[in-house]
């Protein structure tokens, strides 16, 4: 479990860590100039990745486990269901569930937390705090797999913000295009 867990944390984190930039570089050229206003487009999406990491996780789980119970049933001849076996299957599953569900929350939370200063800072700074935010996490996590993988941290670090630049490439592209 431990294996599926670190790839489903690491998937996500990334996932919710690019998306939010994503939502924040659209924010950013889209001339979005009210701190709440950014509050309550990040979080709707953190929410919406967060469950969808959760609710898919789990139904993918629930099947791939209750699946390879029930192959395991049939080859031993017995109920599993209400053993260590089984109570182990439900376990992984909820637990993978909620790493996949929370990694994006949370990397989404750390990347907006600059807006919950108030007007401490102005809507610019916000901005690029957020920003670093976002890319220091990309960053983080391509530390995180390259370690994992035992390739350098740096190069791997570094290909990770390579995404984060191509989305606010992207952002800036769009910028006043009518779609």
């Amino acid at each position: 479990m431990g294996e599926i867990v670190r790839r489903y944390f690491a998937l996500n984190a990334f996932d919710g860590a690019l998306t939010i930039l994503g939502v924040l570089v659209g924010g950013y050229f889209g001339q979005i100039r009210s701190a709440g206003s950014v509050i309550t487009l990040v979080l709707t999406a953190a929410f919406a990745i967060g469950i969808s990491g959760f609710y898919g996780a789990y139904m993918i789980e629930r099947a791939e486990r209750r699946r390879s119970l029930a192959e395991l049933e049939r080859s031993t001849l017995s109920n599993l269901e209400h053993t260590e076996i089984g109570r182990a299957s439900v376990y992984a599953t909820v637990v993978v569930s909620l790493v996949d569900g929370l990694s994006p929350f949370g990397a989404s939370l750390i990347a907006v937390s600059p807006f919950f200063l108030g007007r401490s800072l102005g809507i610019e700074t916000e901005y690029y705090a957020a920003f670093a935010l976002a890319f220091a996490e990309l960053f983080g996590l391509g530390i995180f797999l390259g370690l994992i993988s035992r390739e350098h941290v740096v190069f791997s670090g570094f290909k990770m913000v390579v995404a984060g630049l191509l989305c606010l490439l992207v952002g800036y592209l769009l910028k006043g295009a009518a779609l």
